[in-house]
């Protein structure tokens, strides 16, 4: 059967973004087979600037919370593979075209995952960024994946997973309020079959959270709740600073 893909965009209080990502992923060499964003409790335009876009279908998650959202944006779909995407993010015109091509060459692959580009950083931290890329992260998959067997590298804004895997592992984990949500998912994901990660399916997104957070504590928020999920299977922190108003 044909590869359908649906994008689903999960977002809270993201007027200032949410019509440039919509619109560039209305702009897709592979033309998506939906596109759902996700209100989820905004309490400024987000939802009204979604619903003028053509294209684009508006559902709503009145609790907030990332996880629950991008639950309801799972059961409002209907493609055979779902791929999410943040509000911030800039997908350039081959990113579906990329990751249709790379699953459709893998069928053991339950998952894709894509780096990013920081389109509002300065020169140094992106290209440190990049390094970290094309060295670090590869490394760090393979020695979990493929060595040791616990899980996988999975970046949050910037996956697609099957559908039938999505289901067979029991959906996402809502008891997780936001870090360690994307390796959770990638740690159960990588029992059913390989999650590959792509340099290649990249997105654009903001350094706002860095740049609010700051980088250090960022990096270090990453790295502790990476680790702790992979090892212990639960984030090491509950709570996390909403950088949206």
């Amino acid at each position: 059967m044909a590869m359908t893909i649906s994008v689903i965009v999960c977002a809270y209080n993201e007027e200032r973004y949410v019509a440039r990502c919509l619109e560039a992923i209305g702009r897709q060499r592979r033309v998506p087979d939906e596109i759902i964003l996700v209100d989820n409790a905004s309490a400024d335009r987000t939802g009204e600037i979604a619903r003028g876009i053509t294209g684009v279908r508006v559902v709503e998650e009145p609790r907030k919370g990332l996880v629950r959202a991008r639950r309801r944006g799972f059961d409002a779909s209907r493609g055979s593979v779902v791929v999410y995407t943040d509000a911030d993010c800039l997908p350039p015109a081959h990113w579906l075209e990329r990751i249709e091509a790379r699953l459709g060459a893998h069928p053991d692959a339950v998952a894709i995952t894509g780096t990013f580009r920081y389109y509002d950083w300065d020169r140094l931290s992106r290209a440190c960024t990049r390094l970290y890329d094309l060295s670090v992260a590869p490394a760090t998959h393979l020695l979990v994946q493929d060595l040791l067997g616990w899980g996988a590298i999975l970046y949050g804004g910037n996956f697609a997973v099957r559908r039938e895997a999505l289901l067979a592992i029991g959906g996402f984990d809502t008891s997780i309020e936001f870090h360690g949500e994307d390796t959770n998912l990638g740690r159960r994901l990588s029992r059913l079959g390989r999650v590959l990660l792509s340099d290649r399916c990249w997105v654009y997104t903001s350094a706002r959270r860095f740049q609010a957070v700051g980088r250090m504590q960022v990096a270090t928020l990453y790295i502790r709740n990476f680790t702790h999920e992979i090892v212990y299977h639960e984030p090491a922190d509950a709570l996390h600073v909403d950088i949206r108003g």
